[in-house]
């Protein structure tokens, strides 16, 4: 007699109960995307969504795990496209200060939207828009309340850049505000590279370079690797954008000012001490 285990209808059953918790367990849930979204589109499962996917998840915990982490108040910032909903649907921990840095007039509008279906930021948390026009987003977020003498993490995903100079001005504002030891990471669009191919080798050289000038050790994430400790398959191939994770190692510009006031108290103490 066939065993149980191994009966043809036990085998099907098994698997079709494997695809349904895989269609009904997504990555994470957004309840407030679909205010953005017109009535009736049909949104499809195209591979480019589920990198997409697979990023945004990848972003979500790595933010929540390192704020966990950090003592007192707990900066994040975010540079998006103005409709990032993670102020509202990740469960931010008590004393978490985040600062948008996304288009004032897409934010604006969003904001609307999400205030429309009852979008609420996390008790004893604190939510601040930079928008992304301002002439000084270094000076904006100072008189914000962000703090370079304290750690931060900064996270990148769908933020409009055109040019690679763009870039470039954001990573420097970044490197100037973050403290030694903070966490920047998110997407990029690949084309930033400038590779005609976009090899892997050459990319991660680029990366490299580019954020080692500005201060940051960075490394590229394979969203293939993310996709297996997830339980998820995606398709390998060339992708739209490249996933990344860096830490700050020089120090912020608030430290080095802090540095210098030290210094210039000491060297005062001892000049009262000589007289």
């Amino acid at each position: 007699m066939t065993p149980y285990s191994n009966r043809p209808s036990t085998r099907l059953l098994f698997v079709s109960r494997r695809l349904i918790n895989e269609a009904i367990q997504p990555l994470f849930v957004d309840p407030y995307a679909g205010c953005f979204v017109p009535p009736h589109t049909r949104m499809g499962l195209e591979n480019p969504l589920k990198h997409y996917c697979i990023a945004t998840k990848f972003i979500d915990d790595k933010l929540l795990r390192t704020v966990s982490h950090l003592d007192g108040l707990k900066q994040v910032v975010i540079l998006s496209d103005g409709m990032d909903t993670r102020p509202y649907r990740l469960n931010w921990p008590s004393s978490t200060i985040i600062f948008d840095i996304s288009p004032d007039r897409v934010f604006q509008n969003a904001a609307q939207k999400l205030q429309g279906v009852g979008a609420k930021v996390p008790r004893n948390c604190l939510y601040l828009h930079i928008p992304l026009e301002s002439t000084d987003i270094q000076q904006t977020l100072r008189s914000k309340g962000f703090n370079g003498n304290r750690p931060s993490i900064w996270a990148i995903q769908g933020l409009p850049v055109m040019t690679l100079a763009r870039f470039e001005e954001i990573l420097l504002t970044v490197s100037g505000m973050a403290r030694k030891g903070s966490i920047f990471l998110g997407e990029l669009p690949a084309w930033l590279a400038e590779t005609e191919f976009g090899s892997k080798s050459s990319t991660e050289e680029w990366m490299d370079n580019l954020f080692m000038s500005n201060g940051f050790k960075a490394s590229m994430i394979s969203y293939n690797d993310v996709a297996k400790s997830l339980g998820k398959v995606v398709k390998p191939g060339e992708h739209e954008n490249i996933l990344f994770v860096s830490e700050q190692l020089q120090l912020s510009e608030d430290q080095m000012e802090a540095r210098r006031a030290e210094i210039q108290n000491v060297e005062e103490d001892g000049d009262e001490h000589s007289v």
